[in-house]
């Protein structure tokens, strides 16, 4: 698959998104989704889609040190389920399990933003190898 990636580092009240594409394999930053309500999210979401014409969709998959996932893994599960779903786009999910610690969270918005380029930055460089 080649074109532009979108990547979501998604999150209840806050959904971070990035783009690049797999021709420079290098993740930016985009926006961030401040829609907590499902109906919005998606609305945002698909005008973003609508825009970029993505080729496939990256999600950050939360999951504990050792592996093994939380109630946040489930919700980002649904979560990929429900982009493939309403959109049909391939959807993947990349462990983002420490995403947090490489950008020294402050919890701010800027931060998710940022941590969904690192999200499909790191699946730029798994899909390289």
């Amino acid at each position: 698959m080649e074109g532009v990636i979108l990547a979501f580092d998604f999150g209840l009240k806050r959904t971070g998104v990035a783009v690049g594409n797999t021709v420079l394999k290098k993740a930016q930053p985009l926006t961030v989704i401040h829609e907590e309500a499902n109906t919005a999210r998606f609305h945002a979401i698909e005008s973003l889609i609508m825009e970029w014409k993505p080729a496939a969709l990256v999600v950050g998959l939360p999951l504990h040190a050792d592996g093994t996932g939380h109630e946040m893994t489930k919700r980002c599960r649904r979560f990929a389920n429900q982009l493939h779903g309403r959109f049909g786009i391939g959807t993947v999910l990349v462990d983002e399990r420490y995403s947090s610690s490489i950008l020294n969270f402050k919890q701010g918005e800027a931060d998710d933003a940022h941590a969904a380029a690192l999200i499909l930055q790191q699946y730029f460089d798994e899909s390289i190898s």
